[in-house]
């Protein structure tokens, strides 16, 4: 072994001895709150398809047809030969979907967020004004602007509005996730929209976690906010959670995507996503809006979970959306709790740092639209047991 991979094991030694390795597990099922594991079966709670529609007959069929009618690829990047007609037509979907002026696809969350911030904030002098829990994609969008950055505390609008007051920078954005992946609680959308009219700032906001589960007709966390469409907001969601397909959009004003697309690295200079899954996400857009029972489910199975954990040595973190946290602390005992979890035919990953800040580890417990009633009383029954074990 060389020197160069001698420090790399290294580093993989203390990483393993903090309790901060991590592991890839090969799935042998679809996606579903029922999996495989080689040859182990589990019952999921890990997922980010909300509302179960990563295999509903209806996409499936979709995304064939799509790749019969267009191929598999789309052979080019958007602005070269590779946008197609069923990119623009999700594009269209998207905008009135949403109701912004209009839309652009990405073939990730990640590459749509490293194509606001850094295009949008040019220079320098410019500020950014970021929640200190936003998500990994934001925080190196960040980074990429070269911009002068501040942090807030997670929600604490009184910081951010004098951090605001003081700023003397001509442009100035505020960037926040919408439903916070880690946390599940949503952003004081509302609020931070008033600070940027105030302020006269950009507000971006990732709604990755809300697209489909929150809002008029699964809308997402704007309409859920009473927040309407404006100027100075730039929202990024995503089609690969609620949705149950793959890839992301830009929405924004006429504006906003046409200096995009003529100024966004990430979408300039990416291959367009393939043209079948834009067929498919039309119709995942056309099941999200006739979700309403599937919704009220989900939220029937937080309320189910949240009444019957509150007694449980570790607290569960605010939140009304599918994602629960229960916050350990620390790494080993949330390794621990997984893996009695998992030998019990449950599966919830244990998440640490660096995805969440030294002493916030948690178990991250991912509801979706297709768990049933009796499967989530049996995850409490098994933390309750084990909490007894433990405690």
């Amino acid at each position: 072994m060389c020197s160069l991979e001698n420090t790399l094991q290294k580093e993989l030694s203390d990483l393993a001895e903090q309790g901060l390795t991590r592991t890839l597990r090969v799935l042998n099922t679809p996606c579903s709150p029922r999996i495989r594991m080689g040859r182990q079966k589990y019952l999921a709670f890990a997922s980010n398809d909300y509302l179960g529609l990563a295999t509903h007959p209806d996409l499936t069929r979709a995304l064939a047809e799509g790749a019969s009618a267009w191929g598999c690829g789309s052979g080019a990047a958007h602005l070269l030969n590779g946008h197609l007609r069923p990119h623009a037509m999700l594009e269209e979907a998207l905008a009135t979907f949403t109701g912004f002026a209009r839309c652009l696809t990405f073939s990730s969350g990640y590459l749509a967020n490293l194509a606001v911030t850094p295009t949008l904030i040019t220079r320098r002098a410019d500020e950014i004004f970021a929640d200190r829990l936003n998500h990994a994609s934001l925080i190196d969008a960040v980074r990429l602007s070269r911009a002068r950055q501040h942090r807030y505390p997670h929600g604490d609008l009184a910081t951010l509005a004098r951090l605001l007051s003081a700023s003397q920078a001509k442009t100035k954005m505020i960037l926040t996730d919408a439903v916070f992946s880690m946390d599940g609680d949503i952003a004081p959308l509302a609020d931070l929209f008033e600070l940027a009219e105030r302020f006269d700032a950009w507000l971006v906001v990732d709604d990755a976690h809300g697209f489909g589960v929150l809002g008029e007709r699964g809308a997402g966390s704007l309409s859920h906010c009473g927040l309407p469409p404006h100027a100075r907001i730039v929202l990024m969601a995503t089609l690969g959670k609620a949705a149950g397909i793959g890839g992301a959009f830009v929405a924004a004003s006429e504006t906003v995507i046409e200096y995009l697309i003529n100024r966004a690295r990430s979408f300039i200079f990416t291959t367009a996503q393939p043209p079948a899954l834009a067929t498919a996400a039309l119709a995942s857009l056309r099941l999200i809006a006739e979700s309403a029972e599937r919704r009220a489910h989900l939220h029937d199975l937080i309320r189910q979970l949240r009444t019957s954990l509150c007694e449980l040595p570790w607290p569960l973190l605010a939140s009304e959306t599918p994602i629960q946290s229960l916050l350990t602390g620390d790494n080993q005992t949330t390794l621990r709790l997984s893996e009695s979890l998992k030998k019990r035919g449950i599966w919830v990953p244990a998440i640490r740092p660096p995805t969440v800040p030294p002493g916030m580890a948690r178990l991250r417990i991912s509801l979706s639209a297709a768990h049933t009633e009796k499967e989530v009383a049996r995850l409490i029954e098994a933390l309750q047991e084990i909490a007894g074990e433990i405690g």
